[in-house]
Order: structure tokens, then C-alpha cells, then sequence
């Protein structure tokens, strides 16, 4: 193996070590709802009290009812941080808080003139009450909620001793009003749960992508090369080439999710169980890249970097570069990863449109973004070719050049015309950096 082979295989798996899956955020649509019961617990045990505070004298039994909202008082000092989360309102809590409620509304004709009730006046624990259902229709739901809610109906009802109007619309709202906000909490769960399904989904994706375009930037070349220069030898290489040719195969089609039988037959010479690949010059039309031929970029960090300085070196007797006279920054990851995508793109032109073809690399620096344009004057890609070559497991196009520009944000966008060359337009926004870290980089 060449020392150009050898720094393929190394640098792809280098670029694999260091990159890392980028993280899945955890969402909570109820810690809101949470937060906001804490505060409407508070707000109403104020309420409360300065409701008992001034209808004190009006109390045939003064002190069992500040002897109530005392009690309430405590339970609401040593119980208010149980609603701030699921995890800390427990059912045993929730039963707790309800028996307070309950108890509370049973407790006011006994502190109370029957008179009084009768004109209307509020319970002992008024509409704090509301919040013990409301923690029912949080954690379990709407049937928690209406479960919670007939308790507290059927505790009105006692005190009240008559279907009263108030009684039966207080109840009646206290019910409705659990019930949607339980039911919209479930609707909320189930939105949420689908929605961080999907986003592990595009994470694996995305990682699975990432290590597609790794595998194809320096295993598959190097398959590739084994599998051409063994046929050329001959003999015992031949059949290694052959061997190789399969597996190159086989690993293109796990990395594009396909399932199919690797090729059969040949024999020792590696003549009819060859597998032709792109590099192969009869096959010129398969759209993916060989090996990487342009520079090594490799910068340390995210710290800004001129594109220049790595995509100058790709310039030679059949390359023509063209650049701004400033520099052109970007992220030194997000540079890399352009410069990259450019190797792939002169590759396709160096084995699809011949070795007489040449080429031109124009960079543009725009206000929001950073345009490189690959222009080759070679026989251009026939319609309908690259989304064939991306079902067929061909993914120098997919991936080492589209699915880098897509992890940055930008765009590729390829204009051909038969006979007339192929312009590939690479667009990066700035202020960019590849998605989960660096990806695996083009080797020299």
C-alpha cells in the first residue's frame, strides 16, 4: 500500500475519533405548567388568608377557622416546592394536598353561620382548591383530574346541602376547567415524546451520514485501489482484487441501507468477478470521487480561517484558481469541511471527465456567506445520473459533497449541461461549523 493509501485509511479514521454525535436535547413541556401551579398555590393561599383575615368577626367560630388556615399555612410552607416538578409531587402528596382541600370545604359549617353560606360566602380554603385538582390534571391526566374534581363536588355539595346555583357553577368550572387542562397535558406528553423520537432519529441520521462519508473518504477508496491494481498484476493479486471488490461492494451497499448479493463468479484472474468502480475509466459515469488528491486541511479549533490558504493548494497545470484579494474567513472546522467538499468535486472531474479535462475554482465572498464554484469543461452528468448513483450506493456526490454542505447549513447545487461541463455551486453561511464537531476530512 502507498504512503498516499496509507494516510486515506489513517486520516479517515482519525477524523472518526475525534468526532462525536451531536447531542439530543431534552425538552419538558410540563415544567412550565409545574412552575406556574407553584405560583397560583402561593397566590391563592394570600388570597385565602386575607379572605378569612377580613371576614373574622363574622365567624360563629372565629379561632377554628384561623386554626384551618394555619394549618394550611404550615402545609403549604413545608409542601410548596412538591409542585415544581413530577418528579417531586407524588400521588401520596397529591392525596395529601386534596385531603386539605376536601377537608377545609367539610370543615366551614362547622366554623361558619348556616346563614352565611347560604348567602354565598366562600369556604374556608376558597379557590386554593382549585390548585390540589389542578396538581391531579398535571401528573396523571384528565381521569386523574375528574376523579380529583367530583371529590371536591361532592365535598361542596355537603356543604352547601343544596343544588345552589353558585355551588353547581363553581363546581361545575372547577370540573371543566381540570379535565381540558389534564387532557391537554396528555396531548402535550404525546407531542413531546414524538417529537424526541424524531430528533434522536435525525441525530442517528445524521451520525450515520457522518460515518458513511468517513468510510467513503478512505476505506472504499482504498477497497477500490486494491480491487483496480490487483487486476491490473494478475495472479494470486487478482484474486485479493476481486476479494476486494466484493467487500467494496458489500460496504456500499450497508452505507447506503440497501440489501443486496454481493457480485459471483470470476475466477482467479479476477477477469468477469471484477467489480467495476468509478475509478475504472470503463465505467466513467458513476459519480463518486477517488481518492483525495487536494491538501490536508486540518486546523486546530473553531477559530477563523482563511479559505484561501486551503483551497490554493489545489491549483495546478489543469486547475485554475480564482480568489478575492482579502481574506476569505470562516470557522476553521467549517473551512475545512468546504475545502473537503471541493476535493471531492475536482476528484469527480479528474476521473469522470478524463485527465485533458481542466477546471476552475472560483471563491466569493458575499456579505452572508462564502461561494466557492467548481467549473469543469468536461462532458457533463446526464439528467436523472446522481440521484441513479446515490440509489446504487454511490455516495461521493451524497455525501462527501452535499451531506458536508447540508451539516453546515449552506447548500451544493450542480448545473450541467451535456457536452458542456459541470458547475458545482458550494454555498456556506458564515459563522458556521459542522454539526457534532469536525467530520472526517479528504486526505492527501
Amino acid at each position: 500500500m502507498t504512503d498516499t493509501e496509507t494516510r486515506t485509511v489513517r486520516g479517515g479514521l482519525a477524523a472518526r475519533g475525534r468526532s462525536k454525535p451531536p447531542p439530543v436535547v431534552r425538552m419538558s413541556v410540563e415544567l412550565p405548567l409545574w412552575r406556574a401551579l407553584t405560583g397560583y398555590r402561593i397566590l391563592t393561599l394570600v388570597y385565602t388568608l386575607c379572605l378569612v383575615g377580613l371576614s373574622y368577626r363574622k365567624y360563629d367560630h372565629p379561632l377554628g377557622a384561623a386554626a384551618y388556615m394555619g394549618a394550611l399555612t404550615i402545609w403549604m410552607v413545608l409542601t410548596w416546592r412538591r409542585t415544581t416538578s413530577a418528579e417531586r409531587c407524588t400521588r401520596h402528596f397529591l392525596l395529601a394536598d386534596l385531603g386539605f382541600a376536601v377537608g377545609g370545604i367539610l370543615l366551614t359549617p362547622l366554623v361558619d353561620s348556616h346563614a352565611r353560606i347560604m348567602d354565598g360566602a366562600p369556604t374556608l380554603p376558597s379557590i386554593w382548591t382549585a390548585g390540589a385538582v389542578l396538581g391531579f390534571a398535571i401528573k396523571g391526566g384528565w381521569r386523574w383530574a375528574a376523579v380529583a374534581s367530583s371529590f371536591v363536588a361532592v365535598a361542596n355539595l355537603v356543604e352547601r346541602q343544596e343544588l345552589a346555583r353558585d355551588t353547581v357553577h363553581n363546581v361545575v368550572l372547577v370540573w371543566v376547567a381540570s379535565v381540558g387542562i389534564g387532557y391537554v397535558v396528555e396531548v402535550a406528553r404525546s407531542s413531546e415524546r414524538t417529537l424526541a423520537r424524531a430528533l434522536q432519529i435525525e441525530a442517528a441520521t445524521r451520525e450515520r451520514e457522518r460515518l458513511a462519508r468517513d468510510i467513503h473518504d478512505s476505506v472504499l477508496q482504498v477497497l477500490a485501489m486494491v480491487q483496480r491494481r490487483g487486476t491490473e498484476i494478475g495472479g494470486e493479486a487478482a484474486e485479493l482484487g476481486r476479494m476486494a471488490g466484493e467487500q467494496e461492494v458489500a460496504l456500499r451497499t450497508l452505507v447506503a441501507g440497501g440489501l443486496v448479493s454481493p457480485p459471483r463468479g470470476g475466477g482467479p484472474d479476477g477477469a468477469a468477478g471484477a467489480v467495476p468502480h468509478p475509478a475504472d475509466e470503463s465505467e466513467p459515469d458513476d459519480l463518486d470521487a477517488a481518492a483525495p488528491t487536494g491538501p490536508v486541511p486540518d486546523p486546530a479549533g473553531d477559530g477563523p480561517c482563511d479559505v484561501r490558504a486551503l483551497l490554493a493548494p489545489f491549483a495546478g497545470a489543469g486547475v485554475t484558481f480564482s480568489e478575492p484579494g482579502a481574506p476569505v474567513v470562516l470557522p476553521a472546522a467549517a473551512a475545512a469541511e468546504l475545502a473537503a467538499a471541493v476535493s471531492a468535486a475536482l476528484d469527480n472531474v479528474r476521473v469522470h471527465a478524463g485527465a485533458e479535462a481542466r477546471a476552475w475554482i472560483l471563491v466569493e465572498d458575499e456579505p452572508q456567506a462564502v461561494i466557492v464554484t467548481v467549473r469543469d469543461d468536461g462532458p457533463g452528468i446526464p439528467e436523472g445520473r446522481l440521484a441513479d448513483a446515490e440509489r446504487e450506493g454511490r455516495m461521493g456526490v451524497a455525501l462527501s459533497i452535499r451531506g458536508r454542505l447540508r451539516d453546515l447549513g449552506g447548500t451544493a447545487e450542480w448545473v450541467s449541461v451535456p457536452g458542456q461541463g459541470t458547475e458545482v455551486e458550494l454555498t456556506v453561511p458564515k459563522g458556521t461549523a459542522p454539526e457534532g464537531g469536525r467530520r472526517g476530512k479528504a486526505r492527501a
